[in-house]
């Protein structure tokens, strides 16, 4: 499979974005709504015309039209064709490029077995879940053995746990196939789940190019920071197991329990809206509880933000405002917090690959 690599694209909001993205990697274009991510997929698959180049294995594809290109592409809202069952939306594509009967049945075949749906082959779009349905789209899209997959936020209109569900089977799909693939999406935990790498892009610009981890703990400027959520991130002094797939940390002179899997934790982070905030004591075992005092607050449109002195460390916490309503908070006060476990997110110093930005 090849890899990708943009050079000074330009198309909309795009302005001289230059982008590589490895062979048989995973990689996901991160970012809000109109920051370009859908732009750039179509710039990769020959679907609009562009100022810059695009190469396929250090060879220009430019001049190359869509069908050339050897582009699977999965759109937001599927494309369906409502009138065809799933083995006759699957073999679409086999039959315009004029497959051979016996070979068409048997690429089919063996794309309803890939995906798990050959049970569904003589339904109809209408009779089919979400789940179902992505899954029918997916095929279609593999049916021309594709050298590069580009997948358009494709989970978008599936409930949580199907969302979840499908997150993991398209990866281990993308991992057997071993396909370079580029996945748009908006959800900073989608990316993380998914990504070898991520591409965060904002207004048409690349800000950042690195693997999850990197994002997270160590966003590059604060346009990332605050797309992810501005965490937390803390630096761990020391680390040890405390039994039972657990581990206490040491950040700046708070005694923090982690999840362990038996290596060093170098950072933890929390997103201020994770972070439990109480005027009195709350009941229950010290374990992630900690005494503050308020040194800040900042009321905006959407939330109110504090900034909590605890131990050595300013923490950010944030809340609705019918919470801070209910709550008499003012600078000074003392408060305590509450840090969930699942909340905590770890970072254990990923192996870095290439970057670019």
């Amino acid at each position: 499979m090849p890899s990708v690599e943009l050079r000074n694209i330009c198309k909309h909001i795009c302005r001289d974005v230059c982008l590589d993205i490895f062979d048989k990697e995973f990689l996901v274009l991160l970012g809000p709504n109109g920051a370009g991510k859908s732009t750039l997929l179509n710039v990769i698959a020959g679907l609009v015309d562009y100022e810059g180049s695009v190469f396929f294995d250090g060879e220009p594809v430019d001049s190359l039209p869509p069908s050339k290109r050897e582009i699977g592409y999965l759109f937001q809202d599927l494309n369906l064709f409502p009138h065809l069952n799933v083995a006759s939306n699957v073999a679409y594509s086999l039959r315009i490029q004029k497959w051979p009967w016996d070979a068409m049945e048997a690429r089919v075949e063996e794309l309803l077995h890939i995906m798990k749906i050959k049970h569904l082959s003589s339904r109809y779009p209408g009779h089919l879940s979400g789940g179902e349905k992505q899954r029918v789209a997916l095929a279609r899209a593999l049916a021309l053995a594709p050298q590069v997959l580009l997948l358009d936020e494709p989970l978008s209109s599936l409930d949580m746990q199907s969302a979840k569900y499908m997150r993991m089977e398209l990866k281990q799909l993308q991992r057997q196939l071993g396909m370079t693939t580029v996945y748009v999406t908006h959800d900073m935990k989608e990316a993380r789940e998914m990504a070898d790498r991520i591409a965060v892009i904002e207004s048409g610009r690349l800000e950042q190019v690195a693997t999850p981890g990197e994002v997270f703990f160590s966003p590059m400027n604060k346009k990332v920071s605050d797309f992810i959520g501005a965490p937390n991130i803390l630096d761990c002094t020391c680390c040890h197991s405390a039994g039972r797939g657990i581990a206490e940390v040491e950040c700046g002179g708070l005694p923090i329990i982690v999840p362990d899997d038996g290596s060093k934790v170098r950072k933890i982070a929390l997103l201020p809206r994770d972070i439990y905030i109480s005027e009195s004591k709350p009941p229950g075992p010290d374990v992630n509880r900690f005494k503050g005092i308020v040194s800040g607050i900042e009321v905006a449109p959407d939330m109110v933000r504090l900034e909590v002195e605890v131990g050595g460390n300013c923490l950010s916490v944030e809340m609705p405002h019918y919470i801070y309503q209910d709550m008499h908070l003012a600078v000074g006060k003392e408060v305590f917090l509450i840090f969930k476990l699942r909340n905590i997110k770890i970072y254990r110093g990923e192996e870095s690959k290439k970057k670019n930005v």
